[in-house]
């Protein structure tokens, strides 16, 4: 079966619309606008569409008024929704109707309706008339601030899309999304939400990944601060870094990273001082004054912990120093199940291929998993397969493990000896 992919709407998807109504209209899940008010909104207001093998199978009206967005009519075909359709078109739409400083994205649903597809996906219910509204993450002063400081909101469903590795999910949830999400119910506990974290790891492993799901768990807008753009020479980098976070900390909320921060922020030693001592000793003052304020997480990693200067591993600074390590067999598994087509799966020994990759990074079993069905393809066309077919994939486990067979690891043995000391000398849980 062909994928799905969204796109806005054109007039010609016009009639696939009004079918999806009438549809609609004989369900529980009557639209509450009328067909007339529909389709007015398609032409002049907001729409977008998901579309398989050029046919429209879902769709999402949105007008705007004031500050608040209203969904006019939402309509999906009954095959389309175990593929999590609508969490991406309502994204879609949302993203679409973000330029006009919307608050809220509003439904209203008769009795009866199904609400799964919208409590799943970030609307709540306010009261009997069965009323929901979808917060917006970024409020329409912030707009252009958060375009300034090259912040963006993730799509909500990154959370879930990380499989496996439950031991750090577990963590990141107690540590860090609880106390920012649940601040009243921290406040019970005595527990101060976090303000600031160190990931440390092998390369590849997940850092940045795990940063982003953070963010979209809590449904902040992420901001990621690159130290090789800040500028030339440590002068110019300190300022650069200075200004960069007196914008963001105007945001009312942010997931900030900072990836690869060894950069700016290895051990100071030597006299005369090293050149990016200045920036070293400016990210220190950063992170101290960071913590004062509320409703933002300063997001750091490293791949080498141990090259970071003393001062910044100090209780006060980071209030943890979590270990993101390689991928567990439940979360191996899960990227082979990403990667591989959907109507192939059932012939695909993923056992094997989940002992077969242990000590892998997720980006090398991604890798190993495309360079796969790269060289099916390759194969189809030599031999004169169509896109007009509709045989299966000629793709088997024999061809992953080949692909595994020439697939570097980015961890080596020492590496990972070498993290495994590091979780024992630096880790702050």
């Amino acid at each position: 079966m062909a994928r799905i992919h969204i796109r806005e709407f054109h007039d010609d998807d016009l009639d696939a619309v009004v079918r999806l109504w009438w549809e609609a209209r004989t369900s529980a899940e009557q639209p509450v606008y009328s067909l007339a008010e529909v389709t007015a909104s398609c032409r002049e207001d907001h729409a977008v569409v998901a579309v398989r093998d050029d046919q429209v199978v879902a769709a999402a009206v949105g007008r705007a008024a004031h500050a608040q967005g209203w969904v006019v009519f939402f309509g999906i075909d009954e095959d389309a929704r175990s593929e999590n359709v609508s969490g991406a078109l309502f994204d879609a739409l949302e993203r679409r109707m973000a330029p006009l400083g919307l608050s809220t994205l509003s439904v209203l649903m008769p009795e009866g309706s199904r609400l799964e597809l919208l409590t799943s996906n970030g609307f709540d219910t306010r009261h009997s008339l069965r009323y929901l509204e979808r917060q917006m993450p970024v409020q329409r002063r912030e707009l252009d601030l958060l375009k300034e400081v090259g912040g963006r909101v993730l799509p909500r469903h990154l959370w879930g899309n990380v499989a496996g590795m439950r031991h750090e999910k577990q963590l990141l949830e107690e540590r860090l999304v609880a106390p920012l999400a649940q601040p009243d119910l921290a406040d019970r506990y005595g527990v101060v939400p976090p303000r600031a974290v160190m990931l440390f790891g092998p390369p590849g492993t997940g850092k940045t990944t795990f940063a982003k799901a953070v963010a979209s768990r809590l449904d902040w807008p992420f901001v990621e601060v690159f130290p090789s753009r800040l500028g030339d020479g440590a002068t110019g980098m300190a300022a650069a870094l200075r200004e960069t976070f007196e914008q963001i900390v105007q945001l009312e909320h942010a997931v900030v990273f900072i990836d690869e921060v060894e950069e700016i922020a290895s051990q100071r030693r030597g006299d005369p001082p090293s050149p990016t001592q200045g920036v070293t000793n400016e990210l220190l003052k950063i992170v101290a004054e960071f913590r004062d304020r509320e409703g933002l997480l300063l997001v750091c990693a490293t791949n080498f912990v141990r090259a970071l200067d003393a001062a910044f591993l100090r209780h006060g600074r980071f209030d943890y120093v979590l270990p993101i390590g390689l991928p567990d067999d439940e979360a191996r598994n899960a990227i082979w199940r990403r990667y591989v087509p959907a109507e192939i799966a059932q012939d695909v020994d993923f056992p094997r291929l989940v002992a077969e990759s242990a000590g892998l990074t997720p980006a090398d079993i991604e890798y190993a998993a495309r360079r796969a069905s790269q060289d099916a393809l390759a194969r189809a066309l030599r031999a004169g397969v169509r896109q007009s077919d509709d045989a299966a994939a000629e793709l088997e486990t024999a061809d992953y493990l080949a692909a595994l067979g020439v697939t570097r690891a980015t961890v080596s043995a020492e590496e990972q000896s070498a993290f495994l000391e590091d979780i024992e000398a630096l880790a702050r849980l």
